[in-house]
């Protein structure tokens, strides 16, 4: 086995290869991009709820955090490329620089940071890798917030109000799910 005994993908009955190791960042970027087209509207805000957080989420907890942080780059690179895999199938670099790049431009890092976590240990017990997911998670939504702020210059308060607080019932949501199954799918496969 390669890898750490605490990532999800490294505990797989299956020979390991770089091959794989592609794939499964080929996946999850795939994956991101299917979960952007899960997209609902908010009228007070220009910042769609979407699925993609579950998926960087899902890519850091279960990919470990280089190749997490690929997968999200991948994703990135995808988009900027002109692929349409950004929310409602947007297929433009613009994408990276509106109302919206801060949360995109924070993906490989959150996916590598709870990576980084999950090699350490967090995915083992509920509590620390919900501690770890929150952490991942809420780097997001504030660079989210803080983009808004920064870049478009919503006022400090109206951007934490449309820029983070929308989401955290919807982020809370995806942070039980991912928490509440991995550790007991990764006891499943222990070696």
């Amino acid at each position: 086995m390669t890898g750490t005994p605490y990532v999800l993908i490294d505990n797989l009955p299956y020979r390991h290869s770089r091959v794989l190791d592609a794939l499964w960042v080929v996946g999850f970027s795939l994956l991101t991009a299917l979960l952007a087209q899960v997209r609902i509207p908010l009228p007070f805000t220009p910042v769609p709820l979407t699925g993609q957080t579950f998926a960087v989420l899902l890519a850091g907890a279960a990919l470990g955090s280089r190749r997490a942080f690929l997968s999200q780059a991948l994703y990135l690179a995808a988009g900027a490329l002109g692929l349409p895999v950004f929310a409602g199938g947007g297929a433009t670099a613009a994408y990276l620089l509106g109302p919206t790049g801060g949360y995109l431009w924070s993906f490989p890092l959150a996916a590598a940071l709870l990576g980084w976590l999950v090699e350490r240990g967090a995915s083992r017990r509920v509590w620390t890798l919900a501690l770890s997911l929150v952490l991942s998670d809420v780097l997001i939504v504030a660079a989210g917030a803080l983009w808004l702020h920064g870049i478009f210059g919503v006022a400090g308060r109206q951007a934490w109000l449309q820029g983070f607080y929308p989401f955290v019932v919807g982020d809370v949501l995806k942070v039980a799910l991912v928490g509440l199954t991995l550790p007991a799918v990764l006891r499943r496969y222990e070696h």
